[in-house]
């Protein structure tokens, strides 16, 4: 069974959901630290991270999973941003989960100002939360 978490703004415009649940997988799509406004909440790498993996734990929630289901993520940032400052937001989330990362730089994302875009994936099994 397919399960579809969204919460409009780009998802409509581009045809995307902002997560989807098949059977016990939920991926998380990827997810800036912006506001309702559409623009980034902080020129901030760590307050972008840090509301942008909450956004995706919450779509998990909504899906039936939880932050100890996460079993990947994966870190964009664009060039100049402060990893350190993005892996300490990873480190508040998910230091008692220590899902699989991988954490690296692109050109430029979208929407301008944003610094960090995260993706998420979970596994939802009854042995784990």
């Amino acid at each position: 069974m397919r399960r579809v978490y969204r919460t409009g703004g780009f998802e409509d415009l581009a045809g995307y959901a902002r997560a989807v649940r098949t059977g016990d997988a939920i991926a998380v799509s990827g997810t800036a630290g912006i506001g309702d406004d559409g623009k980034a909440i902080s020129p901030d790498v760590y307050e972008q991270t840090r509301h942008a993996f909450a956004i995706g734990v919450a779509a998990i929630e909504q899906l039936g999973g939880t932050v100890a289901h996460v079993t990947r993520t994966r870190i964009f940032l664009v060039p100049g941003a402060d990893w350190r400052r993005a892996v300490e937001a990873h480190l508040e989330f998910f230091a008692d989960v220590t899902p699989a990362n991988t954490t690296l730089f692109v050109a430029e994302l979208i929407p301008e100002g944003a610094l960090v875009e995260v993706e998420l994936e979970a596994v939802v099994t009854p042995d784990v939360g």
